[in-house]
């Protein structure tokens, strides 16, 4: 009887045993199928992920970067390739204007009476303005029996401001007040009126 006992002892702990190492080895197994494919899995959707978001993101910082490159060379060589027509010029602000009219030189030419007057000091100052890329008006000053020529830009701040192409100072033409009246003389300066009737009859802005 207690052999037999003895006998049915072993036979379970033989089964015991046979199932502990089936689910040891299946248990292994099952682990490393189960983490090969989960790596797999979720380095395959890691990678993708990664992927485009990395993609996305240089193409934006690419995107933004050439855009930001080409259109500074591509606006700087259209003013150069442009420059001689007008919708290739800009208005300035009331700054830069003055800037302009300081920095110009024109206002040192010598004034020869039928040679280079008024007129060839606006055609001067007009051109120059141009090569610095800035909208200027050649104005035709009208008087009851003769003309005076001076220019203007159409400012962004300030809107449409004359100078005197001659001295660089300052008009504000009315029409019905004499010229010298119109003009900003500089601190210390005035003007006598002049010799002849300087009356503005009209204003003819020609840009």
């Amino acid at each position: 009887m207690l052999k037999r006992i003895f006998s049915i002892i072993g036979i379970l702990a033989a089964v015991c045993l046979i199932g502990f190492i089936t689910y040891t080895a299946a248990y292994a197994r099952g682990d490393t199928v189960g983490y090969d494919k989960g790596y797999s899995s979720g380095q395959d959707a890691g990678y993708s992920l990664g992927k485009a978001d990395g993609y996305n993101l240089g193409k934006d910082e690419g995107y933004n970067t050439g855009y930001t490159a080409g259109k500074a060379e591509g606006y700087d060589e259209g003013v150069q390739l442009g420059l001689g027509h007008g919708y290739t010029l800009k208005d300035p602000t009331y700054a830069e204007a003055l800037a302009f009219i300081q920095e110009d030189r024109t206002n040192e030419n010598r004034y020869v009476e039928g040679t280079y007057v008024c007129s060839h000091f606006c055609r001067d100052v007009c051109n120059n303005a141009e090569k610095k890329g800035l909208r200027c008006a050649y104005v035709d000053l009208r008087y009851p029996e003769s003309a005076h020529a001076i220019v203007a830009f159409n400012t962004t701040d300030q809107g449409l401001v004359y100078f005197d192409a001659i001295t660089d100072e300052r008009a504000r033409p009315v029409i019905g007040k004499r010229y010298y009246q119109c003009i900003e003389a500089r601190p210390g300066y005035y003007y006598v009126p002049s010799s002849f009737d300087d009356t503005i009859v009209d204003i003819l802005v020609i840009w």
